[in-house]
């Protein structure tokens, strides 16, 4: 017979005995009840609503104390992420990948990359790169070379960003990373055309994303393509790897006393000429409040650092903002 049931008082902590009454019954004869603690179904008043099944049975219920990789526990058990960044667009230089210059790209210098990339994607960090062609063609230095003009020649720049993407990709893939490449003009043979909204879904999928071929456009560095992607996708700092450690108040190659800057406004940039961006790259940067982070990419560890948001490298800011006081 189906019936509704009340606890006749309120609950112990014992696990022994729980006393129930029906609320109805058709007849005078006493019900008896075969209690199951796996299948029984309690009704509680309102006082102990709060309480699980677990807590009723008399089981304390035991969370594990381990955190998720990546992410560490405050006081009260909330989950509390050990990095800074949650979407990252990391600057990678030609001459960065060139290494020793012995070849156009080196193999050991993109697998490094890769796998410290690999470290911080398990993180739930999305990654973003743009990779510059300095090492196999630098349209700015060829104009004018056997009648070749100066948009002919960035052109030419923008195809070799994109050798280096699909080398770089090929790279990652090898140890388990998914990653697409989108180029800034069609070359659907090769690569995906950059379509925003896709290349922002690709990033939720945990995917890294090879943004090449610069903006599309001769006479735009990958430096102003770097801030340019930044933007768009609503990444929250850009990340400028290099062959320094940071932004020097001299060139430390010429000057052994020549003091690494940790933080640097954009004015300071602009104002003083320093060679760390281009103008345009670093006013774009300056107009959408994106921090850059100078670093050097030949440091081991260095790029697990930067995407973290640990202290390395010069930090690019506004002064007063709350990048630049983390720092």
């Amino acid at each position: 017979m189906p019936m509704s049931t009340t606890f006749s008082h309120p609950i112990s902590s014992s696990p022994s005995i729980c006393l129930v009454k029906p609320l109805y019954q058709q007849s005078s004869m006493p019900v008896k009840f075969n209690v199951s603690y796996h299948s029984l179904v309690v009704k509680c008043c309102s006082s102990h609503m709060g309480q699980s099944a677990d807590h009723v049975n008399g089981r304390k219920h035991q969370s594990s104390s381990m955190a998720p990789f990546g992410v560490t526990m405050t006081d009260n058990g909330n989950p509390k992420p050990s990095y800074k960044w949650r979407r990252v667009l990391l600057k990678v230089s030609g001459e960065a990948l060139a290494g020793d210059q012995a070849q156009n790209i080196d193999p050991k210098i993109t697998m490094a990359i890769a796998r410290e990339v690999a470290s911080v994607t398990r993180l739930g960090i999305e990654v973003v790169i743009v990779v510059g062609g300095g090492n196999i063609f630098r349209g700015s230095s060829w104009e004018g070379c056997s009648g070749l003009d100066r948009s002919s020649a960035d052109y030419f720049g923008m195809l070799a960003t994109v050798m280096n993407a699909i080398f770089l990709q090929a790279t990652m893939e090898s140890i388990g990373i998914p990653t697409r490449v989108q180029t800034a003009f069609r070359m659907s043979e090769v690569a995906e055309p950059y379509i925003r909204r896709r290349a922002v879904r690709h990033l939720e999928k945990g995917r890294v994303v090879i943004f090449a071929a610069g903006t599309g456009d001769p006479f735009f560095t990958t430096d102003t393509a770097a801030a340019l992607r930044c933007a768009e996708i609503n990444a929250e700092v850009l990340l400028k790897a290099t062959n320094v450690d940071g932004v020097f108040d001299d060139d430390p190659r010429r000057n052994p006393d020549a003091r690494l800057q940790k933080t640097l406004t954009y004015h300071d940039v602009t104002s003083k000429e320093l060679s760390v961006m281009d103008m345009t790259a670093i006013t774009l940067c300056q107009e959408n409040n994106i921090p850059v982070i100078v670093f050097n990419l030949n440091k081991p560890g260095n790029i697990t650092k930067a995407i973290k948001g640990e202290g390395v490298g010069t930090l690019i800011g506004n002064y007063g903002t709350s990048e630049t006081a983390r720092m």
